[in-house]
């Protein structure tokens, strides 16, 4: 992949703003550099939570998560659970995991991160109940800045994830909740996996 200089410029502009506040930031090229930083990042045994994403699932991390057996994955053991009986069980499982990885919908060129959900069943870890948080998001996603954050969700992720569950559901998605994560209080928290190599929506 040839990646010209204004581009590499844009990432590490991107990468300093979200330093500014409090943010680990790990440039990497490639999707496997990328997937070789998470993992260096969560120990094997360790509590790890990951919704379904197209950045997670394309790297490998979500089958390497949540399906080795190599971790102590939350997802399987919510699978296992009652909506209906065990629902209290279910969100405080999925809230405060003590590794979160994921992905977000947009990064503006000031830093802020912008993820967006349905439900918000991953918002709650994102935002604060998770120990550690590891987000990886392609260079594709870089956009000047909030409005243009918010008309990505609508043009460019909304119709992705739409068609993802009509397919698998046989109904529409809906959009109704987006956190916008400008820092952290606690250095060390969120580490982003920046990646110049697209990946994801």
């Amino acid at each position: 992949m040839t990646i010209v200089a204004n581009e590499v410029d844009a990432v590490e502009q991107v990468a300093t703003a979200i330093r500014a506040h409090n943010i680990e930031v790990v440039v990497v090229d490639t999707k496997d550099e990328a997937r070789a930083a998470v993992l260096a990042r969560i120990p094997e045994g360790s509590e790890v939570h990951s919704g379904k994403s197209k950045t997670i699932e394309e790297l490998g991390l979500f089958a390497e998560l949540m399906e080795s057996g190599r971790y102590d994955a939350i997802r399987p053991r919510i699978f296992k659970l009652d909506r209906q009986t065990q629902g209290m069980e279910i969100r405080k499982l999925g809230s405060a995991p003590n590794f979160m990885v994921g992905s977000v919908s947009a990064i503006t060129e000031d830093g802020a991160l912008v993820a967006a959900s349905a439900t918000g069943s991953q918002l709650a870890a994102f935002a604060s109940g998770a120990g550690r948080l590891i987000l990886v998001v392609g260079s594709q996603k870089i956009v000047p800045d909030l409005d243009a954050a918010l008309r990505r969700i609508n043009e460019v992720v909304f119709p992705f994830e739409d068609a993802q569950v009509l397919a698998r559901l046989s109904l529409h998605t809906i959009l109704e909740k987006i956190l916008i994560i400008y820092g952290e209080w606690t250095a060390g928290r969120t580490t982003v996996v920046l990646v110049r190599e697209p990946v994801g929506v």
